[in-house]
């Protein structure tokens, strides 16, 4: 049960629980690029839905699963609320040196009330990733490896962590979303190809190195030693 501060606003809460109610199966409807919430910065959650905040959540959730996706912001469903839901089960067995060099990790359910993002260093990294509000693209997106992220849980309980690796870009993408920031907002417009076109030919890369030469955009990769043995790239 989640339990926030804060004044409960009648018409945001019913606005939500109408959404919800349109949607029974749980499974909410993902707004598409163009639409306006997807570019304005989303309301910090204070307790404007009360007891409906935990349903929310729930369709949230299932409403990534059923995507599927890996992450999942307020406004990406029509509300603008700072909130986000996340979870990556990580890549399939047969991926390792993928998921190695991308730092892929499997990332438990978890709920970010609120949240805000900082680099630890400068390091940053490039691979290619996608948005559920930009349907049919993938594109080249250099981040920040790592990052500290504070916000609240689903609980209402302080978070202020350091995040590494697929996880950190999970975060960031998802907290942009918050912003009024899209991935292709900070993506290398070279990169940018439909994702059939991304599966035939750049998807079997772990890290873009050959869509970069080919494609012409730049690529930061990780500095330490063992990523940059990984064989794979090239």
């Amino acid at each position: 049960m989640t339990a926030f501060p804060g004044t409960v606003v009648p018409d945001v809460r019913d606005a939500v629980r109408a959404l919800l109610d349109a949607h029974p199966d749980g499974v909410l409807p993902i707004v598409q690029a163009g639409h306006s919430v997807l570019r304005q910065e989303a309301a910090p959650y204070t307790g404007q839905l009360g007891d409906v905040l935990d349903d929310l959540l729930a369709a949230m959730v299932a409403t990534m699963r059923a995507a599927p996706g890996v992450g999942l912001a307020a406004p990406q469903i029509g509300v603008g609320l700072a909130i986000a839901v996340l979870e990556d089960p990580g890549l399939p067995a047969g991926y390792e040196a993928a998921a190695d060099a991308r730092e892929r990790a499997t990332l438990p359910l978890r709920v970010l009330v609120n949240p805000v993002y900082e680099p630890v260093d400068d390091e940053r990294v490039t691979f290619y990733e996608g948005c559920l509000s930009v349907e049919g693209y993938q594109a080249a997106v250099a981040r920040h490896r790592s990052v500290r992220v504070r916000g609240l849980d689903a609980t209402g309980t302080t978070v202020d962590e350091v995040v590494r690796g697929w996880p950190a870009r999970i975060i960031q993408h998802e907290t942009d979303h918050l912003h009024g920031t899209l991935y292709v907002d900070r993506a290398e417009t070279r990169s940018l190809c439909a994702t059939a076109t991304y599966a035939s030919l750049w998807a079997d890369e772990a890290v873009p190195a050959r869509a970069a030469r080919e494609l012409g955009f730049p690529l930061e990769v990780a500095s330490d030693e063992r990523r940059s043995a990984i064989p794979s790239v090239g």
